[in-house]
């Protein structure tokens, strides 16, 4: 069984890293409950953890990628940069991967296969 490689994407920005895996998986939660703490949740980690990343990422672009709804009590929704820069960096994922086929199967030929099961 040949292992399974996956490329993953961080994107800098003036030597700072601004975009990866993670912010981009955290976005999508958000996208798809509608909550800050839900996506935090969903990921593993604290609410503060969560809107500490979003807080950091909304101050990166020129316009906030989470919009949430004033005076508190929960909700939350990506702005059309948020899905913007989600598209984006999911596009660019899937050209990475194209472009680095070749590389990666040879790659994954010179990685130790996972050993079997001890049968029972």
């Amino acid at each position: 069984m040949t292992p399974a490689l996956r490329l993953t994407l961080r994107i800098d920005v003036n030597g700072h890293p601004t975009l990866g895996h993670g912010k981009i998986r955290l976005l999508e939660h958000v996208a798809a409950t509608g909550s800050i703490s839900a996506a935090g949740r969903a990921m593993g980690m604290s609410y503060r953890r969560a809107w500490l990343l979003i807080d950091a990422l909304n101050n990166q672009f020129i316009h906030p990628l989470v919009e949430t709804k004033p005076g508190g009590g929960g909700g939350a929704k990506l702005s059309e940069t948020g899905h913007a820069v989600v598209d984006g960096y999911r596009a660019a994922e899937k050209e990475a991967m194209a472009g680095a086929k070749s590389s990666l199967t040879a790659l994954a030929g010179l990685v130790k296969r996972p050993e079997k099961a001890a049968a029972s």
